[in-house]
């Protein structure tokens, strides 16, 4: 921890997440989780490292200063403005050993490989091939990964490759902005898996890891949306504070195929379980909602909690976690 204390002494933060010319990006993240996953990357000087996802620039500053004169750093968005705007700062600092490119960090980028590390700002789908191709023998990559087909369920992994193959050494709580093919321009629905989304009477939005079974006009979908929103049965969940990283782990680590992710309110996600006839899901501030009092939704729903609670809701870590290989890379999954 201490090569990154000592850099980020020597980059000056709020000159990148909130410069004059271009003021403040809300495309940034917390400066104590970039330093905890460059520490983890472990970052040696003449390394050959990238990032996706250039964002402020911040997270690139650091890196090249951990690699020094001798290496260089590679930084790629899909966002031309952040692209720009960040190598713009980089250069009125003095600093040339990154380059900042647009393109779509899901493909790597091939011109500049093999690379000794590798850190992602953002989730893709799953672990992209092209990334394990790029990534030297032995070298590292510490990215946020789905651990279920719906959004918002992630944590960051810490991945050798060794031989061509990555293996998980590490976990931690944590997640990113999803990878897009085009900038974000609403913040608050996610870039990915959104089986059905309501504008008015307010915004709603849900997403089913059942979405191959629902049929071409996402009548599932938007049924159990409708459901959790119109006339719903709710009541408090009478657990306690709740722990949500821990309890989205969990219920992912079920690997039930009737998982559920909404947004029924403004900031709040909602984990749970739905079919075409039946939905219910827990809130993050402890609200339970379902189609009805004796919905078989929110008899699955509080079994899965019942569970969490006799399993002392474990952390992230506590969990093995298995990279299986696909057509375009390794899905993350986790079982306890």
């Amino acid at each position: 921890m201490t090569a990154v204390a000592d850099v980020a002494r020597a980059v000056p933060e709020r000159h990148y997440t909130h410069h004059d010319g271009r003021g403040a990006t809300p495309h940034r993240s917390n400066p104590v989780v970039i330093h905890r996953e460059i520490t983890t990357l472990d970052v040696q000087e003449g390394m050959n490292v990238v990032e996706f996802g250039t964002g402020s620039g911040y997270s690139g500053a650091l890196l090249s200063e951990l690699v020094g004169n001798s290496g260089h750093v590679t930084s790629l968005d899909i966002d031309a403005y952040l692209v720009r705007w960040a190598g713009l700062i980089h250069s009125e600092r003095g600093v040339h050993n990154i380059r900042c490119h647009v393109a779509d960090g899901t493909a790597g980028f091939s011109g500049r490989a093999p690379y000794d590390r590798m850190v992602a700002w953002c989730t893709p789908p799953l672990l992209p091939e092209a990334w394990v191709d790029q990534v030297a023998d032995d070298g590292l990559i510490v990215a946020p990964l789905p651990i279920a087909a719906v959004p918002n369920m992630t944590v960051v992994a810490k991945i050798r490759v060794r031989e061509g193959e990555p293996a998980v050494e590490a976990v931690f709580t944590g997640g990113y902005i999803e990878a897009t093919t085009l900038p974000k321009d609403n913040l608050d629905l996610p870039g990915r898996w959104v089986d059905w989304e309501n504008r008015v009477p307010g915004p709603s939005w849900i997403s089913i890891a059942w979405r191959d079974a629902d049929d071409h006009g996402n009548t599932g979908a938007r049924t159990a949306l409708t459901r959790l929103t119109k006339d719903a049965h709710t009541e408090p969940y009478e657990g306690g504070r709740l722990d949500w990283p821990s309890w989205r782990t969990f219920a992912a680590a079920q690997a039930d195929p009737q998982l559920t992710m909404a947004g029924l309110s403004p900031g709040l996600w909602a984990i749970g379980h739905s079919t075409a006839s039946t939905a219910a899901v827990l809130q993050q501030d402890g609200q339970i909602l379902a189609d009805r009092p004796d919905s078989p939704s929110l008899a699955v729903l509080r079994d899965w909690l019942t569970a969490w609670e006799s399993a002392g809701r474990p952390a992230p870590e506590a969990y093995t976690l298995t990279l299986t290989r696909g057509a375009e890379g390794w899905d993350l999954r986790l079982t306890r």
